[in-house]
C-alpha cells in the first residue's frame, strides 16, 4: 500500500517532536539525534523532521511502496 512522504528540515528537533507529537496525537516512530519520523496511518503518511545544515522548510516530497510495482505506471 503506498504511503506519501514529507521530509521538513526544522530548527529546533526537541521543540518540534513536542508540536508534531501533539499535532498527530502520537509519539514518533525513531527518534535519532537529528532526525525523527512518524509513519502514520491516518492520514498514510511518513512524515520526517531533521535539524541539519540546511535551511528550514520542506526538504522533499514522495510516494513509500511496499513493492516496485505498486509504483509501476500503466
Amino acid at each position: 500500500m503506498k504511503r506519501f512522504h514529507v521530509h521538513v528540515n526544522v530548527k529546533d528537533l526537541d521543540a518540534s517532536i513536542r508540536v508534531y507529537s501533539q499535532r498527530f496525537a502520537a509519539e514518533p516512530t525513531i527518534v535519532k539525534p537529528d532526525y525523527a519520523k512518524w509513519m502514520l496511518d491516518d492520514p498514510r503518511v511518513n512524515f520526517a523532521i531533521s535539524q541539519r545544515e540546511r535551511m528550514s522548510g520542506v526538504d522533499h516530497l514522495g510516494v513509500q511502496a511496499e513493492t516496485p510495482e505498486e509504483l509501476a505506471c500503466g
